[in-house]
């Protein structure tokens, strides 16, 4: 059964460095698209950045770009977000989600397996 589950959360200032990890099991890694979803109290769920199945083409929103990257590691069945020059507008609830075969998506109803997040919080 797919699963996912995400660590390396926690608390860092402004303009600092967070390493988020997504532990993966129950499918082929490098044939599954992942993308990073955050979400904030009271706002809706946003992606972040996503990494294709098929040719590790990335893609990131404007707001996080040249300040995340995301890669996997297919032996290691992780997945990783490293998060650089942190703002306060980026604290939130991180996600990894995952769905076979598909391209590089940050749209949420792309995805059919999600992790239960882990909590990113950005002090001024």
């Amino acid at each position: 059964q797919v699963h996912l589950e995400e660590s390396g959360g926690g608390l860092v200032q402004a303009g600092g460095s967070l390493r988020l990890s997504c532990a993966t099991s129950g499918f082929t890694l490098d044939v599954y698209a992942i993308a990073w979803f955050r979400q904030a109290p009271g706002k809706a769920r946003e992606g972040v950045a996503c990494l294709s199945n098929s040719d590790d083409a990335t893609y990131y929103v404007d707001s996080v770009k040249d300040r995340f990257t995301v890669s996997r590691n297919n032996a290691k069945n992780t997945v990783s977000l490293q998060m650089n020059n942190l703002s306060p507008e980026d604290t939130a609830v991180y996600y990894c989600a995952t769905n076979r075969r598909l391209s590089c998506s940050v749209s949420g109803s792309d995805y059919n397996f999600w992790g239960r997040g882990t909590q990113v919080t950005v002090s001024s």
